[in-house]
This record gives C-alpha cells, structure tokens and sequence, in this order.
C-alpha cells in the first residue's frame, strides 16, 4: 500500500543535500514518491535546472527504484513548500544553515514553514548526523496528545524501532503504572492509566515502549535522548487567532538543540502518520 507523497525542498546547499538524503530514504520507508521542488521569487527558472537534475541523480543512485518528480516553481521558499505540502504525508526541510530552504532555524523559511506547514514537517538540522539507533523520541507537551502519539507510534512501527516518551510534569496526569508487557524482551514501560499512549501501546504491540515524566527529567536529559534517537516527534497546534501553528517551549527547545531531525505534528493529523502496510 502506498502513502502520500514526499516533499523536500532544495538550493544546492550542504543541508539541503542532507534534507534530500532522509527525504529519499522516508520515501523509500513509505513506499511512496519523492517531489524535489526548487523555488526561484524571479519568472527566470533556468537556475532551478541544474540543481535539480543533481538532486535527482542523487536520489536515483541511493534509491534506484524511487519514483522521482523535480519541480521548479516561482515564489518563496516556504510559501511553496507550504503548498505542495497540502498533498504530502510529509514535507522535509534543511535548516541552521544559510541561505534559502536551509535557512536558520527562525530563519525566513524553517521559521515560516514551522508555523505554516498545513502537514507533518520535518527539519534536518545542520549538525544532525544520521542516526541508526532504531529509536524514536516522543515529547508530548499536552494530555491529549492523542494525535501526536497516534503519529509517532507508528513512525516507531514504520522502522522496526523502539519510542521513548517523555511528558509534561507529572501533575497534569494520572498517576503512572506499568504498561502490560506483551512481549517478554521488552524494556520496563511506564504509562499513565487511561491516557491515549497506553492504548496506542496495545494497537502496537510490537513497539518497544518506555517513558520519562519530564518533571523528572531536566530540559538536558531530553536533549542527551536526541544523541540517540533517528528522530524526535513533538507536536505544533493551531494558534488562538485561527492563522498559523503555535510551537510550545519544548518544541522551540528542540527546534534549538536536538541533536536528530524534529518532526513537528500539527494537532488534529492522525489520519497524516505513515502507513506501515
């Protein structure tokens, strides 16, 4: 079974080159297509050409049997991506570096693409090597996070890895008890009864869990479980005035300094996560 799409947006730059690299490979992970686009704010589309037709000879020599689609458009960077994410499963973006789509992390296109993108957005740091932990992070910053733990247990499905769930300070939840182990190599999990992740846990059985109760854990201890980690999902909502997505504090902090890429979920896109099929 094949997913939506995936976008990933490209200048030539080092960081673009790395967004395009884990573009591929969750394309390939998805069974599903890849969509280069290169954004030019000027009619002339030539220059757009040339990176292009690299970026997809890249893509060909990693992945050969990748479906493969570039792009040129006119218009900004982000305003573009943003559009052709509507119909992705996920868009992909370069940031901490200089210039264009690998602009800095409150730059003009990672900034306006975190608080725009209409679907699940992932931003490839600078200084995030590829990780082959098989380990997904979840921090969730909401009791009903139920769409973002919905996503990221099955990202962890999606790779054959484990999810390590950090939450808010415990006094917003139910007091934790173990989840029932369904497997007997499982690592000690520790869920608060009642709340979304535990069931989630039972539709995915073979998903390694374990958690930490932020109140618990410092700011650094999230940050040391991104070193080992191929990715870290937190989620992004809707702002009061009804325009753009809010990013709470911890998603700034790992915009910031996650040491992996930073998949940001926008409430309300369950029916966006990954097929596994």
């Amino acid at each position: 079974m094949t997913t939506r799409h995936v976008v990933v947006g490209v200048d030539g730059s080092v960081i673009a080159v790395r967004a395009l690299d884990l573009a591929a490979d969750e394309a390939a992970l998805r069974a599903t297509s890849l969509e280069i686009v290169y954004a030019v704010p000027v009619p002339d589309l030539d220059e757009a050409g040339p990176v292009l037709a690299s970026a997809a000879s890249r893509v060909r020599y990693r992945h050969p049997r990748l479906p493969v689609v570039t792009v040129p458009a006119e218009g900004h960077s982000a305003a573009v991506l943003a559009e052709h994410g509507r119909r992705a499963a996920l868009t992909v973006v370069g940031c901490r570096s200089l210039g264009g789509f690998a602009g800095t992390v409150f730059g003009s296109v990672s900034r306006r693409l975190a608080a725009h993108a209409p679907g699940p957005l992932l931003l490839v740091r600078g200084d995030s090597p590829p990780h082959l932990h098989n380990e997904v992070v979840l921090v969730l910053d909401e009791e009903d996070d139920a769409d973002t733990a919905a996503f990221a247990f099955q990202e962890a499905e999606l790779r054959g890895a484990s999810l390590r769930i950090f939450r808010p300070p415990a006094d917003r939840h139910p007091a934790l008890v173990p989840v029932p182990h369904r497997r007997s190599e499982w690592t000690a999990s520790y869920l608060p009864a009642g709340d979304p992740p535990t069931a989630l846990g039972d539709r995915h059985p073979l998903v390694r869990v374990g958690s930490r109760d932020a109140a618990a854990a410092s700011t650094q201890t999230l940050l040391e479980a991104t070193r080992t980690a191929d990715l870290v999902v937190t989620a992004c909502r809707p702002e009061r005035t009804g325009h753009g997505r809010h990013l709470g504090s911890l998603a700034r902090t790992l915009l910031h300094r996650a040491h992996c890429p930073v998949l940001l979920v926008p409430a309300g896109q369950e029916s966006a996560a990954p097929s596994a099929s």
